[in-house]
């Protein structure tokens, strides 16, 4: 099973000083991967509903800091040599896809194949208005946008016309490392992500509280699959490990098919990161 940790990228100041220290501990400790989240801003009041609290309300206050994913796996991959390095989940639609694909790229020649691509279509509308860009048919703009960025990724002469998107007669380098391109995990859970997944996704990022929980969500992505013909076999499945650190847990999310579980430091309940990487260490032994 592999283990990463989620996020690097957010807290207080201390995050931006703390980063290249706790992704060596990390990776020392045995850990496969580090992953961030992203938001650009977090307006000081919304009226769009967050889909993983019941409350419909992130549980962040509105000063907490999130360091930009691309730039924060950038300044980790020149510390480490083995930690992989995941966005859990960036926002595709939002973005200037052109620019996401150069980055990206750059990212995975920079590590030297490290990177692992989590992507979602967003929830906050509040968001998407303040970076200029629709918020409505992101869904289809997210699927645009993939199709787009895997010919520029090509190394090919990109020649790409879409509703969103009128792209003629350029190349961009350096490519991926990782050929054809970073493993795309598609974040989500519901019925359309579940499709998104089966459609375009090398994997499947679940955000799940419990394993009861995320039975209930792989049942529906099994579903999906099933109607668009798609082996469940070929997808990566990659879901949070939100309470306790049982060994037991992690043989039946290893007996669902699950390949790599994402641990919330907070959820470790330890004092301190330092503190949080041991007991997941200790997990693992």
């Amino acid at each position: 099973m592999k283990i990463g940790l989620v996020p690097v990228n957010v807290g207080g100041p201390n995050v931006a000083r703390d980063m290249v220290e706790l992704a060596h501990y990390a990776e020392a400790a045995g850990l496969e991967s580090v992953w961030t989240f992203e938001h650009v801003m977090v307006p000081i009041d919304y009226q769009s509903r967050y889909p993983y609290h019941r409350s419909g309300k992130m549980p962040i206050t509105n000063d907490t800091w999130f360091v930009d994913p691309l730039i924060s796996l950038a300044h980790i991959a020149g510390a480490t040599t083995t930690l992989r390095l995941g966005t859990g989940v960036n926002i595709l639609p939002q973005t200037n896809p052109l620019l996401f694909a150069k980055q990206a790229a750059s990212i995975d020649q920079l590590s030297n194949g490290r990177l692992l691509l989590g992507l979602g279509i967003g929830w906050l509308e509040e968001e998407f208005e303040a970076m200029g860009t629709p918020f409505a048919r992101r869904g289809a703009r997210f699927r645009d946008y993939i199709e787009a960025i895997k010919k520029v990724w090509s190394g090919d002469v990109v020649e790409h016309h879409s509703d969103f998107l009128d792209w003629s007669g350029f190349v961009s380098h350096p490519t991926p490392q990782q050929q054809p391109h970073p493993p795309l995990l598609i974040g989500g859970t519901s019925d359309p992500a579940m499709r998104r997944v089966v459609d375009l996704g090398d994997g499947w990022y679940a955000p799940s509280s419990n394993i009861g929980e995320f039975k209930d969500q792989l049942s529906r992505l099994k579903a999906a699959a099933e109607l668009r013909g798609r082996e469940l076999g070929g997808i990566e499945l990659t879901t949070t490990w939100l309470i306790g650190l049982e060994p037991d847990k992690m043989n039946e999310y290893a007996d669902l098919g699950v390949a790599r579980l994402i641990v919330p430091l907070l959820s470790t309940g330890a004092d301190g990161w330092k503190a949080g990487i041991d007991r997941i260490a200790q997990a693992l032994d």
